[in-house]
């Protein structure tokens, strides 16, 4: 078999809908044309003060970032608040120049503003940002007050020309998005395939076999959650598959294909396929995919739960889920699938909570303490460089849900920071006097640096040191002393934010971690319920798709209990408990997939009442379970009949799952 590969499909792979590549495709072309705007002003008008050109470069990058409003009409109202907030804030830093230390405490209250101002949504979060970057840049720059009339053209061409860009030209699509996710989802499903073929051909699984496979379903299960995301269910059952919405069938087909993956993969590591019928699945030769059904077909009945026969059939199953899949891509494509009655989101109702138990309360106090260690140390320093202190303790507990997460991400800042002051430092050097090679670097240093902002922090970080490498050396200020400083007030900020992180009101990776594992139990709870008392078969996929993401969530909360930061907390253990969070949550997938509209018989409901029972014991014991040494030799000791009796197997086998939590001695 021949395989293509082609940018567009890497592409595809790493980065579903092409979400990252728009999000650095707007920041980088936001700030190539704010700044070229102002150039042009400034050579054909008036000349322009450098705050102009700080300000716009800088919300051209909150702008693509920060502003996640779902409509546009939202959106222009968060950039023009953020526009007010950003030019109050520079205006406030201008008159307190001459008196610094009122400055820097009113810096410290903006940075506590900002950072409360996340708990009114994505609208506060994005002022917060505007408004903290905004006093950054006007503390640093220290612009007169004569300079301000012409420094309100930075935030407002940057906020017009944000928006511009992404309202025309990187644009939200939801056509483009659905078919493109849906194309990635038939990419990582080809990929299994693949691996499955070559393993079938070889005749073994190697160890190296079965972790390929279970990153690759990890990858499938990544498009999975997007895919689903854009295409949600009606949350009520049609009386046939006539009448269903298309847009419930087209997501009950992405819940098939992922379910067929992950059970290929699971029987064909008990039971080899036969490499022919791996070949036709990833070919799509319907013909000799039926030849090898009839074949199995053709066996007595006694060997229909053979594991060779279970393997068969999940095959087949993944062939007809991948035939479904082909034809939601052409609907998609034709514009037969309606994707535009969004349902407009929910306004925030309730009342705010501010007190201390609101990790967004806890979370700016913290902030604002340890940017006051990095003001008193940074300004010991370096009394012109100590803002990069500042940015960097903000900057550490951004996305963090405790103190483990945030010492980590203060690693992963000062580990770019260093590798990039060594890069950035030769690359400007080899490029002094080419300005236009240096700028044409520098646009691809932005564009990565926020292409991988979601996936790594210190890849992130490392491609902005080196753009401002590349910045510093275009404007004739490239030293290696103000490299060594930026790097100091880097670690300043850092150790500033792991210390304000462990000291004042921390919030414990292990209670995270226990939230988070009592919000999967009780979606699963949920969907026991929903099952015994006979509910419609979409309201329980969608169930076990919100236990699916409830999974996700549980992975990040035990991730950091499995980085070198944490290395008495013995990561193998870890992985082996979240095993077996996984493996549940599949069973509750292939549970919810074969229920029905009404009650379950009474064999099923003593599986339920027997799960819920196991369910209420685990519970009650937290995250103990991620604290027990466990036998790396269990191995199940069966194979997965999913094909006869699925809702009984399905939430028996939860129930056992959850049983080895806490082994019976």
């Amino acid at each position: 078999m021949t395989r293509r590969f082609a940018l567009s499909d890497w592409l595809l792979a790493n980065d579903p809908a092409l979400s990252r590549a728009r999000m650095g495709g707007r920041v980088t072309l936001s700030i190539l044309v704010s700044v070229g705007l102002l150039i042009l002003f400034h050579l054909a008008v008036t000349p322009l003060p450098p705050i102009a050109y700080g300000l716009a470069i800088i919300l051209s990058i909150e702008g693509g970032v920060a502003v996640r409003d779902a409509s546009r009409s939202d959106q222009i109202k968060t950039r023009l608040l953020g526009c007010i907030a950003s030019l109050l804030c520079v205006a406030a830093a201008s008159v307190l120049e001459q008196h610094r230390v009122v400055s820097d405490l009113l810096f410290l209250l903006v940075i506590f503003c900002a950072s409360l101002a996340r708990i009114y949504g994505p609208r506060g979060f994005a002022v917060g940002m505007f408004a903290f970057t905004s006093y950054f840049i006007g503390a640093y720059l220290r612009p007169p007050i004569a300079q301000l009339p012409l420094a309100v053209l930075g935030p407002v061409v940057a906020a017009l020309v944000a928006h511009g860009v992404r309202t025309w030209i990187f644009y939200d699509d939801r056509k483009r998005d659905v078919l493109q996710a849906l194309v990635a989802l038939q990419g990582r499903t080809n990929d299994i395939l693949a691996r499955l073929e070559l393993v079938a051909a070889a005749g073994s699984c190697t160890e190296v076999d079965r972790l390929a496979l279970q990153r690759l379903e990890e990858r499938l299960k990544d498009v999975v959650l997007m895919a689903e995301s854009l295409l949600p269910l009606s949350g009520e059952e049609d009386a046939g598959a006539e009448g269903r919405d298309a847009r419930a069938s087209a997501a009950m087909n992405i819940f098939d294909l992922h379910l067929a993956a992950e059970s290929a993969i699971v029987l064909s590591l008990e039971s080899l396929p036969p490499v022919g019928l791996v070949e036709a699945v990833l070919n799509g030769d319907s013909d000799r995919v039926r030849h090898f059904a009839g074949v199995d077909d053709a066996k007595p009945d006694q060997d229909a739960h053979l594991p060779a026969h279970e393997t068969l059939r999940a095959l087949v199953w993944l062939h007809q889920a991948r035939q479904a899949l082909a034809a939601d891509i052409r609907k998609v494509d034709r514009g037969e699938l309606n994707l535009l009655d969004d349902v407009a989101p929910s306004a925030q109702t309730g009342k705010l909570d501010i007190s201390f138990k609101n990790p967004a309360v806890r979370a700016a106090l913290q902030i604002t303490i340890a940017s006051a260690i990095a003001m008193i140390f940074g300004l010991l320093l370096s009394r012109e460089r100590w803002f990069w202190s500042v940015l960097t303790a903000f900057l550490v507990f951004t996305n963090t849900r405790s103190r483990r997460d945030t010492a980590v991400r203060a690693i992963q800042r000062s580990a770019g920071t260093l590798l990039g002051v060594v890069i950035g430092l030769g690359m400007a050097t080899l490029l002094v006097g080419h300005m236009p090679a240096t700028v044409v670097l520098a646009s691809m240093t932005v564009f990565l640096a926020f292409y991988f902002l979601q996936v790594s922090y210190a890849v992130m970080s490392f491609f902005i040191t080196i753009t401002l490498c590349l910045v510093y050396g275009l404007i004739g200020q490239l030293t290696v002393d103000l490299l060594v400083l930026r790097l100091e007030e880097t670690l300043i900020g850092a150790l500033a934010g792991t210390f304000a992180a462990f000291v004042v009101l921390p919030a414990s990776a292990r209670a995270v971690l226990d939230e988070a594992l009592q919000r999967w139990y009780a979606i699963l709870r949920e969907l026991l319920e929903a099952a015994s008392q006979g509910k419609g078969r979409l309201e329980l996929i969608e169930l076990s798709r919100r236990l699916d993401a409830a999974y996700k969530d549980l992975t990040g909360a035990a991730k950091p209990f499995g980085t070198s930061w944490g290395v008495v907390t013995r990561p193998g253990q870890i992985r082996q408990t979240l095993a077996v969070f996984l493996a549940s949550t599949y069973w509750a997938r292939i549970f919810a997939s074969n229920a029905t509209s009404v009650p379950a018989d009474a064999t099923v409901q003593e599986a339920i009442a027997s799960t819920q029972a196991t369910l209420e014991a685990v519970t009650v014991r937290g995250s103990d379970c991620f604290r027990l040494p466990r036998d790396t030799r269990w191995t199940g000791g069966r194979h997965l009949p999913i094909f006869r009796d699925g809702s009984r197997l399905g939430v028996a086998m939860v129930g056992n799952l959850l049983d080895r939590l806490y082994p019976r001695k």
